[in-house]
């Protein structure tokens, strides 16, 4: 296992594209992993500091606002490539949506089916995204994980489709 966590690993790895802003990041990771792997704005803006004091990342030129731009350093380059080839460990699914499908029991047939549209809905916009990304995806490491986010859509609309609403 390497000492990184990974939503460290995840900012390494985008900023190998260039220097970037704590906001450039929040938004790239979203684009980037949003089917697999959350990153909030908090995580990013508590990473960026940790990462900069252990000398993998350097300060950039300062942007508008008083945004910051960070730069990848050699050493960052490195812990990177290690983390890359260190044993993943489990891979764990954390859904606040399958947690309440489980206790869906608890609530009326009103509210499970307001909570199945809702889902459908947000779920069916992101198989319409995935779709896209993966036929627009020039790369083919992108292009496969824009299937594994249709794969993934398409398997969430199936379980809502499981859940009984009566």
């Amino acid at each position: 296992m390497s000492d990184l966590n990974a939503t460290a690993a995840a900012l390494l790895g985008l900023l190998h594209d260039g220097p970037k802003t704590g906001g450039q990041l929040v938004a790239e990771a979203g684009d980037r992993f949003g089917a697999f792997f959350s990153v909030t704005r908090s995580q990013v803006y508590r990473e960026l500091p940790a990462l900069a004091d252990q000398g993998l990342l350097r300060l950039g030129k300062q942007g508008p606002r008083s945004s910051q731009q960070y730069v990848l350093t050699a050493a960052g380059k490195k812990a990177f490539k290690n983390w890359l080839l260190s044993e993943p460990g489990p891979d764990h699914l954390r859904s606040p949506l399958i947690l309440r499908l489980v206790h869906a029991g608890s609530l009326t047939a009103k509210q499970r089916e307001s909570l199945i549209t809702t889902a459908r809905s947000a779920y069916g916009q992101e198989q319409e995204s995935a779709k896209s990304a993966a036929k627009t995806a020039e790369d083919p490491y992108a292009k496969a994980v824009a299937e594994f986010g249709l794969a993934h859509a398409k398997a969430v609309l199936k379980l809502l489709d499981a859940i009984p609403t009566a």
